[in-house]
């Protein structure tokens, strides 16, 4: 089961992380999402669970549980869908004419 871990502190580690959920089951991974640019945290994680009843169980136990001065914000992660939001690539906004100069010549 995968699990989404929200309102985390910044200073918390991947291994933090791993031992509050092993009280609950075996975790397969955790994962601190981190900036791409700057390597810090950005206050949520991804925890895989080997089963569903343990990450259930850990989702009932940890949901509102504080870590490093935040309330934990647990919940099983929702599939990643396709659209990542922004405009597509390749599609220029505002449409209409743009161009300096003349317009182009229709050809009948």
């Amino acid at each position: 089961m995968n699990i989404h871990v929200g309102n985390l502190s910044y200073e918390v580690t991947g291994e933090e992380l791993r031992q509050e959920f092993m009280a609950f089951g075996e975790v397969k991974c955790a994962t601190i999402v981190k900036d791409k640019h700057s390597g810090q945290s950005r206050g949520f994680a991804f925890v895989e669970m080997t089963s569903s009843s343990e990450g259930q169980a850990a989702i009932d136990g940890l949901t509102g549980k504080t870590l490093n001065d935040r309330t934990l914000d647990v919940s099983e992660a929702r599939p990643r869908s396709d659209s990542r939001g922004g405009r597509p690539h390749g599609r220029k906004t505002g449409g209409g004419f743009r161009g300096g100069g003349r317009p182009r010549q229709r050809r009948y």
